[in-house]
């Protein structure tokens, strides 16, 4: 017996890696439908061996389905998330809208499993920022061991994460260096993206910060601890897929790098890749498509007294969205509806 499962804003990058990680993980579903907008209705996406046409969100009725994994932006998620959740079909969101709400849960399975059982109070579960969901999968078997007191991250988020639009923008400016003809200047991002870096991810906020780091800030306080502090500067780089962070942590009490590895290898989700050699780590071009959290050079911060550096990587499009909605539709079904 399995679930019946919608997935909405499926022709999108996450969309259709949702599809992709429900057929491989082989989640238990009786039904599933695929969801879209006015101008993408009829497109045809895959599920396993299955080709599936999209139908029209704005008609569609979510009674009688389990859960939806929303794959829209905020504001087709606040016209249609409620509608679903007063149907009786749990909402598994991937936008911003309700990560803040006190009365929704938001949940890295590997760190917060307990959290479901709030989702109740308004029959939604938010999935929070991919380069949040990455970094607290890392950061808490450690705070369980020492407490963590402060984080300082910066992040190498790749184009993937701004959606198609920030991939097709990479790809036809680096095409356009070689050809002074073709000139293509930015539009998704501020910045020239090809060949540059730019410290600039989301709206900027009155004290200088931009949106994207007190996202991380926020989450973090939420999903693991409210007393850790953490200050971010997110960088967007050319590269298609995967997200990276340089990732500094300060304990309450000193914890040694070789416990730390070990610590990091036995916990969920984690790979740890950590050789003291030419290629002995792991860059986001190796973890494309793989469900782990990479970690690498792990070593002790000599400048504080309880600090530790290392390095991060994930596929954004997996850990970062898809997978991490797809784990939580796993826990729901476990710990809570019990069909599959």
């Amino acid at each position: 017996m399995g679930y019946n499962v919608v997935v909405v804003g499926a022709t999108g990058n996450v969309g259709r890696e949702m599809l992709n990680i429900l057929a491989e993980r082989e989640f238990p579903i009786d039904k599933i439908a695929v969801l879209a907008s006015r101008r993408s209705l009829g497109t045809e996406v895959s599920f396993g061996d299955r080709t599936l046409k999209t139908e029209d969100l704005d008609q569609f009725d979510f009674t009688g389905w389990d859960m939806a994994l929303f794959a829209v932006g905020s504001e087709a998620t606040r016209d249609y998330a409620p509608k679903a959740a007063k149907a009786g079909c749990v909402v598994i969101d991937n936008s911003s809208l309700y990560r803040y709400d006190s009365e929704v849960p938001l949940i890295v399975p590997e760190v917060n499993p307990q959290a479901v059982h709030g989702y109740a109070r308004k029959n939604i579960i938010a999935n929070p920022n991919c380069s949040t969901a990455q970094m607290v999968v890392a950061l808490k078997p450690l705070h369980d061991r020492a407490r963590i007191k402060r984080v300082v991250v910066s992040t190498y988020q790749s184009v993937s994460g701004a959606g198609k639009e920030g991939i097709d923008e990479l790809w036809d400016q680096t095409k356009s260096i070689y050809n002074p003809t073709d000139d293509k200047p930015p539009k998704k991002f501020q910045k020239q993206i090809a060949f540059n870096v730019i410290p600039h991810i989301d709206v900027f906020m009155e004290d200088g910060s931009t949106k994207e780091e007190w996202k991380m800030v926020v989450e973090t306080k939420k999903i693991i601890d409210p007393a850790i502090k953490l200050t971010a500067t997110c960088v967007r780089v050319p590269v298609f897929v995967g997200h990276a962070e340089a990732i500094n942590i300060e304990f309450e009490e000193f914890l040694d790098e070789d416990e730390a590895r070990d610590i990091l290898r036995e916990s969920p989700g984690l790979m740890v890749i950590d050789k003291r050699e030419d290629g002995g780590y792991v860059t986001p071009v190796e973890c494309v498509g793989d469900f782990a959290t990479f970690i690498s050079r792990i070593r002790q911060d000599s400048t504080i007294d309880n600090g530790l550096n290392l390095w991060c990587v994930s596929d954004n499009l997996r850990k970062g969205a898809a997978l991490n909605a797809v784990q939580i539709a796993e826990l729901l079904g476990r710990e809570v509806l019990k069909k599959g």
